[in-house]
């Protein structure tokens, strides 16, 4: 029987091995164990890459277009720290959350506060950095005009699609009539060519524009509150247990310093954003 139980488990190593020693074996079939787990071995960031300085794109020394900024740098050390290769998704704001629940993406990163409504749809990681108050970006030659929220009676003023700029729109500037475009890029333009009086932007990004457009300044005496601090998005319930990591990899962060050097990084390229829609 001893014998019997030997040759039968050397017959199966030697199949086994059969198997297994063939060097041109077929790729792994979707949905198959080997796919899944190259799939796991990336980590898929969702974003908007229209809003400079938190994510853009610009040329590389080749001259491809690469992605940057901030929300990009955080992205990176959160890949890098959880062992993982990370892949960008560029697509419209009001399509990220959307998309994270799809699961097209593990996370996302695009410079979004954690309101009550996101966390219906979503969970949110600790924050990793928090911006200047928003901002209104107006015409430079009509800068002076604008001296608080009651100077945008009866003017269009534009705020990026699902937002929380429209709120501040519609309840904070008295009278002023809301124009929501899903590109920023879009919005400036329509400023700059006189189609629409302002637009509010996060602190940061509104002065961006005005910094690299002579232009366009931002209204100062204009008075929109505090700020709320950015997180990384994942699908509700975490089905993917992806936040430990991800506040792990924030603390490490922020406690190493490098949200100054991401955005020190990110200045240094305010230059070479490019205008780019969603792919």
């Amino acid at each position: 029987m001893k014998k019997y139980v030997a040759l039968l488990l050397a017959l199966v190593m030697a199949f086994a091995l059969t198997a297994c020693g063939s060097g041109n074996s077929a790729p792994a079939a979707e949905g198959s164990a080997d796919a899944d787990a190259a799939a796991s071995e990336k980590l898929v960031f969702g974003t908007s890459a229209d809003y400079a300085p938190f994510e853009f794109m610009y040329p590389d020394d080749n001259g491809d277009l690469v992605y940057g900024g901030i929300d990009v740098s955080v992205a990176q050390y959160i890949a890098d720290y959880t062992g993982k290769e990370l892949q960008v998704e560029n697509m419209g704001f009001d399509y990220l959350l959307a998309s994270l629940q799809k699961g097209d993406f593990d996370m996302v990163i695009a410079a979004m506060e954690a309101s009550d409504e996101r966390k219906e749809s979503a969970d949110f990681s600790d924050p990793y950095f928090t911006d200047y108050p928003p901002m209104v970006l107006v015409r430079a030659d009509e800068a002076a005009s604008f001296t608080g929220t009651d100077s945008f009676d009866g003017l269009s003023v534009g705020a990026q699609t699902a937002t929380t700029k429209e709120a501040i729109v519609t309840d904070e500037l008295t009278g002023a009539q809301l124009v929501s475009l899903q590109n920023v890029n879009d919005l400036v333009n329509q400023l700059v060519n006189g189609k629409i009086d302002a637009v509010v932007l996060d602190g940061a990004v509104a002065m961006q524009f005005a910094a690299t457009n002579d232009d366009l300044a931002v209204a100062e005496s204009v008075d929109l509150g505090e700020a709320y601090p950015y997180c990384v998005a994942v699908a509700k319930g975490d089905p993917k247990g992806l936040l430990p990591g991800i506040n792990a990899a924030i603390a490490e962060m922020v406690a190493n310093g490098k949200i100054d050097e991401f955005v020190e990084l990110a200045d240094s390229l305010g230059d070479v954003a490019v205008e780019v829609s969603a792919d």
